[in-house]
């Protein structure tokens, strides 16, 4: 069985390098750079509008939830595991240089957010009394009929992705991890085991727990959702974010030479960390980037389904919208949380063969601030909770709306809801890292077809934001 199993991992392993190869990574880039020049580096000169816009609805808009509740809703799926988890672990295996190549493609995926924002209004379609609209509409109506394969393509993956990989098993494998590391270190207290693994009761309990908590949202649908995401969100963040920065300024004298250590080993990770470190520069790339687009999710084509929903008639606007949050997610809370592991050394803990993410934050946390540890733990645990569970929603309402498109069924979506609950069920007792490498593989294919079609409509993006601040400035 162990064999099996490790036959698997490597598979699994293969796969992400083949997808997250220097072809993905390279059009992810080129494609938030076109739409930058293409927009007029609209994430620069228009970020005053965009955060002034994410805070007032329109009056006279149309559609099912008000633009700020479509972004929290949008947040509520960014902000999660990866902002904690993911960090953390893009640092132990991509080295601090893993933290610039987060914030530069955050930056320019601020651009390609935009264009998403922008094109979910411009072809979003009324269908049952709710709006639907998406990369899946964008292929179909932009590209034309004959791209439909390629919007159906995107779709799939889309539940795939939410199914199988960033939507369930990452999210509460970290949440049960977390609660573990608390309650049950040493794993004294063993619920079952499952071949060489042993799960606690604190796992058991905990994942249980969330699974039917993210039932009872999940049922209700989005307006439930975006409900809910209107009130935790800006809570989880503000709350973390203060938090964070707490470690940042506590230990201030040693924020420069982290800044100067994270730009150094962008460039040159074997002439500062080592050539012994087996860290190069396209790993770093790699899984700065990589671990960016988990957490901010800029390319994949998620965050316009939620901005579809959006009460609005201004495509510009909601795409401005849409775009604060990569800002938030990646340039504001994933940059403090990479600073808060490296200026207290947590990253150095890291032991080669283990990817516990959590456990280097969990060891920043303890280090930066000054409490009991025990207060410390449970902080994170809290947040990573919060993160994680917000997370499971969204990204249900994500693929259901794929799985919508797709069938064209109520009746699938509904059994597809109960689904979703049992994999929230089975998630904490895969492997992390098998867990982390199928949720980056469905994000590199979903991101695909998404980005084909950011290429191909970027005239229209173009055109029609030059007008608007044309107009907006006479």
């Amino acid at each position: 069985m162990f064999g099996l199993t490790l036959s698997f991992n490597q598979i699994i392993e293969k796969m992400d390098g083949l997808i997250w190869g220097w072809l993905l990574i390279l059009l992810i880039f080129s494609a938030g750079i076109w739409l930058s020049v293409r927009t007029g580096f609209v994430q620069f000169f228009h970020l005053e509008d965009a955060l002034k816009y994410m805070i007032k609805n329109e009056d006279d808009g149309e559609g099912d939830v008000t633009s700020f509740g479509a972004l929290c809703t949008a947040l509520s799926s960014t902000i999660g595991t990866g902002n904690i988890v993911g960090v953390a672990t893009a640092i132990c295996l991509g080295g601090p240089g893993a933290l610039f190549w987060m914030i530069v493609a955050a930056f320019f995926g601020m651009a390609t957010k935009y264009a998403e924002g922008f094109l979910a209004i411009r072809y979003r379609e009324k269908k049952g009394g709710h709006y639907l609209g998406g990369p899946f509409y964008y292929i179909e109506k932009g590209l034309g009929k004959k791209w439909k394969w390629l919007s159906r393509l995107f779709a799939f993956f889309g539940v795939c992705a939410g199914l199988f990989g960033i939507g369930t098993i990452t999210q509460i494998n970290g949440i049960t991890t977390a609660v573990q590391n608390l309650f049950d270190p040493h794993r004294q207290h063993i619920a079952f085991s499952i071949g060489q693994y042993n799960y606690s009761f604190a796992t058991v309990i905990s994942g249980t727990l969330v699974a039917v908590c993210s039932g009872l949202v999940i049922i209700g649908g989005i307006k439930r959702i975006a409900k809910m995401s209107e009130i935790v969100v800006p809570f989880m963040a503000i709350t973390y974010v203060s938090l964070v920065l707490i470690i940042v300024f506590t230990h201030i004298r040693a924020v420069p030479s982290a800044i100067a250590l994270v730009i150094k080993s962008a460039f040159a990770p074997s002439a500062v960390l080592g050539a012994g470190s087996g860290i190069t520069l396209k790993l770093a790339m790699q899984k700065g980037i990589g671990r960016g687009i988990f957490s901010n999710e800029a390319g994949l084509g998620s965050a316009p389904i939620a901005a579809a929903a959006a009460k609005t008639k201004d495509t510009v606007r909601q795409g401005l919208v849409t775009m604060t949050g990569t800002f938030i997610d990646t340039i504001t809370i994933c940059t403090l949380t990479g600073l808060s592991i490296i200026v207290t050394g947590a990253h150095e803990s890291y032991v080669e063969g283990s990817v516990e993410g959590v456990s280097v934050t969990t060891i920043a946390w303890q280090t930066g601030l000054s409490w009991n540890h025990r207060i410390s733990s449970t902080l994170l645990m809290l947040c990573l909770t919060f993160f994680a569970f917000t997370t499971i929603i969204g990204w249900n309402y994500y693929s259901e709306k794929c799985l919508e498109y797709l069938t064209n069924s109520s009746t699938a979506v509904k059994i597809f809801k109960y689904i979703y609950i049992i994999v929230l069920l089975i998630g904490p007792y895969m492997t992390v890292s098998a867990v982390w490498n199928i949720a980056d593989i469905f994000n590199g294919l979903m991101a695909i077809p998404n980005l084909i079609a950011l290429f191909a409509l970027s005239p229209v993006v173009a055109k029609e934001t030059k007008q608007y601040f044309a107009k907006k400035k006479r």
